[in-house]
């Protein structure tokens, strides 16, 4: 939403907004000339967004439906379009690369777009997180060419239609919108089929739907190759159908986030950029805030931030973090996201933080949802085998943090625990000068 209002105001627009809760993110809006306000009332919207002829309203599925100031433009017959169906618009006319999928795609989205954008593709990209490289989720480098995430849930995304389409994977997830993973797998074969004629598909080696596959030292048409870890960073070979591109390096961890890169490298490929261009912009990616974000990285102690919510992302943060620290004490906190979530994965949940040395839970945030009886953290405590597993409050996470001896600290969700890394990272770092 954020992207959105981003590239409003560069095309000249007054705009304004509500949100939950004030956000780094919504600060930065506000430094653009966006007003924001955080209460949800029809007097809190500035007189100027109140004259139906000229305004648009933008809303995301985020939005409970009992929303005041939601309702009231509905009853006064404003124009009120869900986001997808503003990306959509945007991106009708321009040739347009969309990334879809339950995982990765807000990562392969933010690496797209910087690999268009160093290559002085004109490019407008709108991610779904802050990316480390632009401090923004929002890319602008000309209108030409668009670069959209494209999400699955409520079905938003078949408001698109790109020329090139990828698709990162296809766990089941929404199922509070879906009700069985089979209903979502239908609605990504219809989202590929929503390509313009001649358009490209790029999906996982593996995945049930025929495209350009991708993959990790496999038979796919585009796979890393020669993989090495040297000095924290991957560099491979990226084997293509015509030939063998060499020596590429990816700085961030864990084999899911080299996967996205090798999406992003091979629709680049298709698009037509240069091999020695593609490298050297790869080197240059520093990632999106909040996915294996380091906070801190020293010998002595490693704080990471991660956006993982679902139990396949926590399983794929595990993967990395082994594979960058294999001898050395995890400490895990999480905070479930929806209570529909919870309780459709709980056991899925409770094996993937079963597997760190050390877990604190934190009680589920809520998000759009109201509570489901009998879903707590409480209950997900039960689940989970690991016997150093502790429920707490927020209000404890830091004397918590400091108890533990784990050299390695996580912090994992997908709710508010990313406006507590801040102190995390203040305290720890206090602590550790002294």
């Amino acid at each position: 939403m954020s992207a959105l209002a981003r590239y409003f105001v560069a095309n000249g627009k007054s705009v304004a907004g509500y949100d939950k809760t004030k956000t780094d993110i919504t600060n930065a809006l506000e430094d653009l000339g966006v007003k924001v306000h955080f209460e949800d009332s029809v007097a809190a919207i500035p007189a100027e967004f109140l004259n139906v002829d000229d305004t648009l309203i933008v809303y995301t599925p985020a939005i409970p439906k009992g929303h005041a100031e939601f309702n009231y433009f509905k009853d006064q017959n404003f124009e009120v379009l869900k986001r997808s169906a503003v990306l959509g618009e945007i991106t009708r006319d321009t040739f347009c690369l969309a990334v879809a999928g339950t995982h990765g795609k807000t990562t392969t989205t933010s690496i797209l777009g910087h690999l268009l954008y160093e290559c002085n593709v004109p490019v407008t990209a709108f991610l779904g997180g802050v990316s480390e490289n632009y401090d923004s989720n929002f890319i602008l480098n000309g209108t030409e060419v668009t670069v959209v995430e494209a999400d699955e849930y409520d079905r938003s995304f078949l408001t698109l239609s790109p020329d090139m389409a990828g698709l990162t994977s296809m766990d089941a997830d929404h199922l509070d919108i879906y009700g069985e993973a089979e209903e979502l797998k239908k609605s990504f074969v219809e989202f590929t089929k929503k390509l313009k004629p001649n358009g490209k598909l790029f999906v996982k080696n593996g995945l049930p739907i025929e495209g350009i596959t991708y993959g990790i030292e496999d038979d796919a048409d585009y796979s890393a190759q020669n993989i090495r870890i040297i000095n924290g960073s991957y560099e491979f070979d990226l084997k293509t159908p015509n030939q063998t591109l060499q020596n590429f390096k990816f700085n961030l961890p864990g084999r899911h986030n080299l996967s996205n890169a090798i999406m992003a490298l091979a629709m680049s490929v298709e698009y037509g950029l240069p091999h020695q261009q593609l490298a050297n912009a790869l080197a240059s990616y520093s990632g999106v805030r909040r996915r294996f974000t380091y906070q801190i990285k020293t010998d002595d102690l490693v704080f990471i931030d991660d956006y993982a919510h679902h139990p396949e992302e926590i399983n794929a943060v595990h993967q990395a973090v082994r594979e960058m620290y294999p001898n050395k004490k995890v400490l895990a906190i999480f905070q479930p996201h929806l209570f529909s979530r919870t309780r459709d994965f709980a056991d899925e949940f409770a094996k993937s933080l079963s597997q760190f040395d050390e877990l604190l839970l934190l009680d589920i945030y809520p998000a759009r949802e109201l509570p489901i009886d009998g879903i707590t953290t409480e209950w997900l405590l039960t689940k989970i085998e690991n016997k150093n597993k502790k429920l707490i409050q927020k209000s404890e996470l830091i004397s918590e943090i400091k108890a533990s001896n784990a050299p390695v600290i996580l912090t994992i969700g997908a709710g508010d625990i990313g406006e507590q890394v801040k102190y995390i990272k203040q305290a720890l770092s206090l602590e550790n000068k002294l």
